[in-house]
């Protein structure tokens, strides 16, 4: 990584390819076999199946800045070149709320036009997050992402902006795909749109399903993948009926390198639906060491065997 996200500065990742195309499995290291099995189905949709019919070829993408200090905000929108949308990190383990307030104000003068929209991955409870959006609305904010960890939390929080006339949408992330039901947020009326991510959601086909169910709009967004996980994204991004929001799919450009020549990142605030494929020499160059590749292999072995055991259940109705 350029800059740390979510904790990290190493990404780890497997690559399955198929006679389709490439898939990914990158569920983070501390996801249960459970809720990785979700991220095999996508990988395995990918290089096996395909992707359902594209009705656009450019997506637009947001830049993302992670939590860095203000001072670091045009070294990181650099690396998206233009952009009409901008997501922000916030609510940070270890940082305060002026910390959120002056990375947001660098990007409201670096980008005076630009939407803006802020994540906190649920790092809020109700009270700093009223009080905090209170005060970042003042920038004039698109819609705040997973404010609060619970659904239950959401609906008060939306609830009380609503109330306090603070005009930020909610946007639900975590309380969509790690939830056992993912439209239970939609059903508590507890957010103004979601947030959908292909390989946690089991595929570009279910999470079109949860998008249509749902019935709110849809914000397609990367689990910080590699081009391949992206090209999956952008999948999902030109099958969707409507697209009226910027996706989160620009998250390649937070990488030092990747593992194709050509990329998967914005020009001119969006990125072309192509396929794309690992390049040889990327993959030696990158490659895990021994240890950490029988790790992977053995999570895959593990994880198969879940997804294999739930699909089971789903056609047999046991």
């Amino acid at each position: 990584m350029r800059v740390k996200f979510r904790g990290i500065m190493e990404r780890e990742t497997l690559l399955l390819r198929g006679p389709l195309g490439w898939g990914e499995f990158c569920p983070f290291p501390e996801y249960d076999d459970d809720e990785s099995s979700r991220w095999l189905a996508a990988a395995l949709e990918a290089g096996w199946l395909g992707f359902p019919d594209a009705l656009r070829d450019n997506i637009p993408v947001n830049a993302t800045v992670p939590a860095v200090s203000a001072d670091r905000v045009p070294e990181v929108l650099a690396r998206f070149g233009r952009v009409d949308a901008v997501k922000i990190k916030v609510a940070e383990k270890g940082q305060q709320l002026s910390d959120d307030l002056a990375r947001v104000a660098a990007v409201r003068e670096a980008l005076p036009d630009a939407a803006i929209r802020v994540d906190a991955n649920g790092g809020w409870d109700v009270e700093q997050a009223v009080n905090a959006l209170g005060k970042l609305s003042a920038v004039g904010l698109e819609y705040a992402e997973q404010p609060v960890p619970t659904i239950d939390g959401l609906a008060e929080v939306r609830r009380r902006l609503s109330t306090a006339g603070t005009p930020v949408l909610i946007a639900a992330d975590e309380s969509v795909r790690k939830e056992d039901d993912p439209l239970r947020v939609a059903k508590a009326g507890a957010a103004d749109l979601i947030v959908v991510k292909v390989a946690p959601l089991g595929g570009v086909r279910r999470a079109l399903d949860i998008v249509q169910q749902a019935g709110l709009p849809a914000v397609v967004s990367s689990a910080l993948d590699t081009s391949v996980g992206i090209r999956a994204g952008l999948a999902l991004a030109a099958a969707l009926p409507s697209l009226p929001y910027a996706c989160g799919l620009g998250t390649v450009s937070l990488f030092a390198s990747d593992i194709t020549r050509d990329p998967l990142v914005s020009d001119d605030g969006a990125i072309r639906v192509r396929d794309t494929a690992a390049d040889p020499g990327l993959l030696e160059q990158y490659a895990a060491s021994g240890e950490r590749r029988d790790w992977w292999l053995d999570r895959l072995r593990r994880v198969h065997s879940v997804l294999a055991e739930h699909q089971h259940r789903l056609f047999t109705g046991s």
